[in-house]
């Protein structure tokens, strides 16, 4: 069954860590691969006997040269055995600076506004599967938990099988564990 929160945003994080590990559980899923920049998130999964994969923003995402993630959480986070993965988006590849440059919309930007009907978490979640699964760090074929967020924090989680980014169509969400009832984040 699906849970539906009534906003997008940071306030569904702990729900949303509840929700995935509990399927995870159910169906004896092994890898949760989660979009955490700040290490908060990602502290929701440690120790509840997955193996963990944290998706950060790339180096210089907000500020030129500049990490997100301090280095006392990536330490910290790597003794409990969470690996981090911190690279260039898939979606938001080289198609952004043409975009920024140019104008227009390329591929990567109008499967991310696809994705996003759903929710930005469920976006969020599709293309950090991807990104652990090139980089090797979950194996191929296998469905894990993904989760996202709209913002900061989770409100998104999904079972999926993803596929490498050459073959990114034969990705199959196989459930939505949970998401904002409205895919637009709301102004307050």
């Amino acid at each position: 069954m699906t849970v539906y929160f009534e906003n997008p945003g940071r306030q569904n994080t702990e729900q949303t860590a509840m929700l995935a590990i509990k399927k995870g559980k159910e169906q004896g899923i092994k890898y949760i691969v989660v979009a955490s920049n700040t290490g908060h998130t990602a502290n929701h999964f440690v120790g509840k006997g997955f193996s963990t994969i944290c998706v950060t923003h790339h180096v210089g995402f907000r500020e030129k040269g500049c990490d997100e993630m301090n280095s006392e959480t990536r330490q910290h986070l790597k003794a409990q055995g969470v690996k981090l993965l911190t690279t260039t988006h898939l979606f938001g590849n080289v198609e952004r600076a043409v975009t920024n440059k140019f104008g227009g919309l390329y591929p990567g930007g109008l499967i991310s506004e696809t994705l996003r009907m759903l929710s930005q978490g469920t976006k969020v979640a599709v293309e950090i599967s991807i990104m652990a699964l090139d980089a090797g760090l979950i194996p191929h074929g296998e469905p894990i938990i993904a989760v996202g967020g709209t913002g900061g924090g989770a409100d998104s989680a999904v079972v999926i099988k993803p596929a490498h980014a050459k073959e990114l169509f034969d990705t199959e969400i196989l459930e939505i564990i949970c998401k904002p009832r409205s895919s637009k984040k709301q102004v307050t």
